[in-house]
């Protein structure tokens, strides 16, 4: 099947977007540094913020979200969100690989 992508986006509560990407931004060295990453980039559009994040597989999104950094950040971010965070994750269809 190939690699796999992730979206996440956040919608931080009004006057808590530094805070949000303040967590953001820590989790992308940690992550970045996983086996099983291959992509993990943060961007934002108008205050809301969107991780888009490529694995090797399924197994390496479980090994992600099992490591001290994601946990860590899952709940610190929380109260921070006007609304749960939205996470969408595809498998390749037509991709230029680079």
């Amino acid at each position: 099947m190939g690699h796999l992508a992730v979206i996440a986006a956040f919608e931080p509560k009004p006057g808590r977007n530094d805070e949000v990407c303040a967590i953001l931004q820590a989790m992308v060295e940690p992550t970045r540094a996983e086996p099983g990453c291959l992509q993990y980039d943060l961007y934002e559009s108008n205050g809301r913020f969107v991780l888009f994040e490529r694995y090797e597989d399924h197994d390496a999104i479980g090994a992600h979200q099992e490591t001290d950094h994601y946990i860590s950040y899952r709940s610190a971010i929380a109260d921070l969100l006007a609304e749960p965070v939205s996470v969408t994750v595809a498998g390749p269809v037509d991709v230029a690989h680079t």
